[in-house]
């Protein structure tokens, strides 16, 4: 047994590496207990849409209120700035977002869509229907959730990886094999071991995350000005 465990320590990580001494699924759960403790952060890169096929692109800061801030996009067509505070959603949608998300229209709909909405503020209640797609993008707690994954959705193995840098900050790398598909998370070394990014591996369903901001406040305020309320509008909607 003696030259096993010989063997098994040289091949190991050196205990100057970061996490020495622990696997890849025990550096994960801890990275996931840091993250999943965080009040708030930031997120921002691409996600797949499972209804349109495309990828969203998302720069959002988001805490455990339920409050956000930021900006969300579609296949690098126009952008949508959001704000979340309350029970209230903002969004304030570009010209050229709303003539893609219009596509296949009536041209006479499209434009009084654009005449309407572009570069306006427009409010929502968050637990209206047309608002609550974009309100789930604010939920902290379904985000850590679903990056936490659970029963069907867990990795089937957790590997170590090395380390690196993300955005200038020390960083180790995992692994996470499920089935044939290979993702790669980047934890903290410096500090709470905070998830910083996430990268998929999957042909099928790419994208990429990276999280910041931890514990900072979300600039979550109502928008200055006027602001056009769809809720009081019948049939509006981007």
């Amino acid at each position: 047994a003696a030259p096993a465990e010989a063997s098994a320590s040289a091949s190991g990580p050196s205990p100057d590496e970061p996490f020495a001494g622990l696997t890849g699924a025990e550096i994960s759960e801890r990275a996931l207990k840091a993250t999943t403790g965080a009040r708030s952060l930031r997120m921002t890169g691409s996600v797949p849409d499972d209804e349109s096929g495309g990828t969203i692109e998302i720069d959002l800061a988001l805490d455990r209120r339920g409050d956000c801030a930021g900006t969300m996009g579609m296949d690098g067509q126009g952008k949508a700035e959001l704000i979340k505070t309350g029970d209230t959603v903002y969004l304030k949608y570009d010209e050229r977002f709303l003539r893609a998300q219009s596509k296949g229209e009536p041209q006479a709909d499209t434009e009084a869509l654009v005449s309407l909405l572009a570069g306006r503020w427009t409010s929502m209640s968050a637990d209206g229907a047309d608002a609550k797609e974009m309100a789930g993008f604010c939920d902290l707690d379904k985000l850590l959730e679903d990056a936490g994954g659970s029963g069907d959705d867990a990795p089937t193995k957790v590997t170590r990886g090395r380390a690196t840098t993300v955005d200038g900050k020390p960083a180790f790398t995992l692994y996470e094999t499920d089935g044939s598909t290979r993702n790669t998370v980047y934890v903290a070394t410096e500090g709470k071991p905070y998830l910083l990014r996430f990268e998929s591996g999957s042909k099928q369903e790419p994208g990429a995350l990276s999280f910041t901001g931890y514990d900072e406040p979300v600039p979550a305020e109502s928008p200055a000005g006027e602001v056009l309320d769809l809720d009081g509008l019948d049939g509006t909607s981007a």
